[in-house]
C-alpha cells in the first residue's frame, strides 16, 4: 500500500481527485462511527494479525487511512467534548470525566446547521446526556451507545432526505464491561509489553477482543444503512474516543491512551487504498467537516481544518500535538500533559506525590479489577510483574520516549543527560501552550498519596479499606 506522499508524486503533485470545492454538490453528507475505548493498533487497518476487524479493513482499503490520529484527551466526556467544540479541555470547561463543557462555550455542529445539514446524534456521541448541549437537530436517547442498528434505521428511514446529513453514531463497544461471549481463545491471545501475562488477564484480553469484533460488526451495518439511504456523495468515518480500558491506556497520555484509529471512505473524491502520515486530532474533525461544506470554521478556537489532506492538496497538518488528562472522580485523580510529535512524547506528571490509580485498580465494581488482583499477586514473586505494578501506580514528574526506538514507551529517557536539550526544549513547548489554555492545573477529586493504603470505590463514591 503506498504512502499518500507517494501516490500524490505520482499524480504529478496535483490532487488526487476533484477539488470538494468543485463538486456539483458543495455539501456532501457526513457520517462518522465512534467506537468506545479501542486502540489503534487493536485493528487489522492498522496491522493486528489476531483481532478480527474486516469492515475497519475494508473501509481503509475504499479511502483514507491517517497514521498519526490522537484525540485531545484519554477518557470518555474530556474527548468527546472536545471533538465538539474543537477545544482543548481547559477552554471548554470538560476537564474531568462526567464533566459538561461550560454553558457559554459554543459548540459546532450549529455551524453545519447553519449551512443547511440536518444533524444528528445516535448512540455515545456526547458523554452521559450531554449530546443535548451541543445543539444537534435530533438526539437519540440516553446515549449510552447502542450494540445494534434499529435506531440507526428507523431515523434514516424517517428523515428529510432533501438536506445534507451530519449524523454522528456511537456504539458502546467495547467498553466495559467486556462481553462474556468470547470468540477469542484466551490461549492465543497476545499480552501487550506493557501487561502482566496470568490467566486472567488472557481471559479479559478475549473478551475485549470480542467487543472489537462487535463494533466492527456494526459498522459494517451502519455502513451498509448508509449505502442504502444515503447517496453516493458521503464521507463515511471510523474512529474511537481514545485507548482500551487497559494499564498504560485508557486514562493515561501514552500512545496506546491517545492515538486511535481514523478511517474514511468517499467514493469517487477519495483514492481507494490511500495512506496519510499527517498528525491530525480530534479537535480537527468538525472544522474539516464545516471547510468541506463551504463553511468558515470560527476564528479562536483550537481545531484546524485538515481538508487539504483530504482533497489531496496537502500531505502534512500538524507537526505536534498536545494532550491532557485530569481524572475521573476519586477512581482516577492524576492530572498529567503532554506534547507530542512524530518522533517523541515528553509526558509531564502533575503530581508525583499522588499514586497512579483507576477503575482498573480501585473500583469494586465489575471492572479490570478481576485481572489486576492477579497482577499483584505476581508482583510478589515475579520481579519483572512488580516492575510492571509500580509502574503503573508510581510515576516520575517527567517521561521522555524516543517513540521510533521505544513505540511502547517503556524506556523513560528524561533523566538521560544526552537528551538534555530535548527535555528543555519540548518542557518549553508545553509550558506555552498551557499558559495559552490558561490550564489551571486543576485537582479535581481526592487524591491517594504516596504510602497511603489504597481504597476501593464502591457505588455512591464511599470508600473501604483495601482488604
Amino acid at each position: 500500500m503506498r504512502s499518500f506522499r507517494a501516490l500524490l508524486l505520482l499524480a504529478g503533485g496535483f490532487p488526487l481527485c476533484p477539488a470538494v470545492a468543485a463538486q456539483s454538490s458543495p455539501r456532501p453528507n457526513i457520517v462518522v462511527f465512534i467506537a468506545d475505548d479501542h486502540s489503534q493498533l487493536d485493528s487489522q487497518a492498522y496491522g493486528s494479525a489476531e483481532v478480527r476487524t474486516p469492515q475497519m479493513a475494508r473501509l481503509a482499503a475504499d479511502g483514507l487511512k491517517f497514521t498519526q490520529a490522537f484525540v485531545a484527551s484519554p477518557s470518555c466526556g474530556p474527548s468527546r467534548t472536545a471533538l465538539l467544540t474543537g477545544l482543548w479541555s481547559a477552554r471548554n470547561g470538560a476537564e474531568p470525566n462526567h464533566k459538561p463543557k461550560h454553558p457559554h462555550v459554543a459548540s459546532l455542529p450549529p455551524v453545519l446547521r447553519s449551512l443547511g445539514y440536518e444533524t444528528a446524534a445516535i448512540g455515545k456521541v456526547a458523554h452521559g446526556a450531554y449530546a443535548r448541549d451541543h445543539g444537534f437537530n435530533y438526539v437519540e436517547g440516553p446515549n449510552q451507545g447502542f450494540s445494534e442498528t434499529a435506531a440507526v434505521a428507523k431515523f434514516l428511514a424517517a428523515r428529510d432526505a432533501t438536506k445534507p446529513l451530519c449524523l454522528f453514531v456511537g456504539t458502546r463497544h467495547p467498553h466495559t464491561v467486556w462481553s462474556a461471549d468470547r470468540t477469542y481463545d484466551p490461549a492465543a491471545v497476545k499480552i501487550p509489553a506493557t501487561h502482566v501475562d496470568t490467566a486472567v488477564t488472557r481471559e479479559e484480553r478475549a473478551s475485549y477482543l470480542t467487543d472489537v469484533t462487535k463494533a466492527d460488526t456494526l459498522l459494517g451495518d451502519v455502513r451498509e444503512l448508509v449505502r442504502e439511504k444515503l447517496s453516493a456523495d458521503t464521507l463515511f468515518i471510523y474512529t474511537a474516543d481514545h485507548g482500551a480500558a487497559w494499564p498504560f491506556s485508557k486514562w493515561t497520555l501514552y500512545d496506546a491512551g491517545i492515538r486511535v484509529p481514523l478511517i474514511m471512505a468517499w467514493p469517487g473524491r477519495l483514492r481507494p487504498g490511500t495512506v496519510s502520515d499527517a498528525m491530525v486530532c480530534w479537535p480537527d474533525l468538525l472544522p474539516t467537516f464545516i471547510e468541506l461544506a463551504g463553511g468558515t470554521v470560527p476564528a479562536g478556537i483550537d481545531g484546524r481544518s485538515f481538508a487539504g489532506i483530504i482533497r489531496g492538496t496537502e500531505t502534512a497538518h500538524r507537526d505536534r500535538v498536545f494532550a491532557t488528562h485530569s481524572g475521573d472522580g476519586d477512581f482516577n485523580v492524576y492530572p498529567i500533559r503532554a506534547v507530542r510529535t512524530p518522533g517523541w512524547k515528553y509526558i509531564r506528571n502533575l503530581h508525583p506525590e499522588f499514586q497512579h490509580h483507576t477503575h482498573i485498580s480501585r473500583s469494586s465494581g465489575p471492572s479490570g479489577l478481576v485481572y489486576w488482583k492477579t497482577w499483584l499477586a505476581a508482583a510478589e514473586r515475579d520481579p519483572a510483574a512488580a516492575a510492571t505494578v509500580r509502574r503503573y501506580t508510581t510515576r516520575p514528574a517527567e517521561e521522555l520516549y524516543d517513540l521510533a526506538a521505544d513505540p511502547h514507551e517503556l524506556r523513560n529517557l528524561a533523566a538521560n543527560p544526552k537528551q538534555s536539550s530535548r527535555l528543555a526544549e519540548m518542557r518549553a513547548d508545553l509550558d506555552a501552550w498551557m499558559k495559552q489554555q490558561g490550564d489551571a492545573q486543576t485537582v479535581f477529586g481526592q487524591p491517594l498519596l504516596r504510602g497511603e493504603p489504597v481504597t476501593f470505590i464502591v457505588p455512591g463514591n464511599a470508600k473501604k479499606k483495601s482488604p
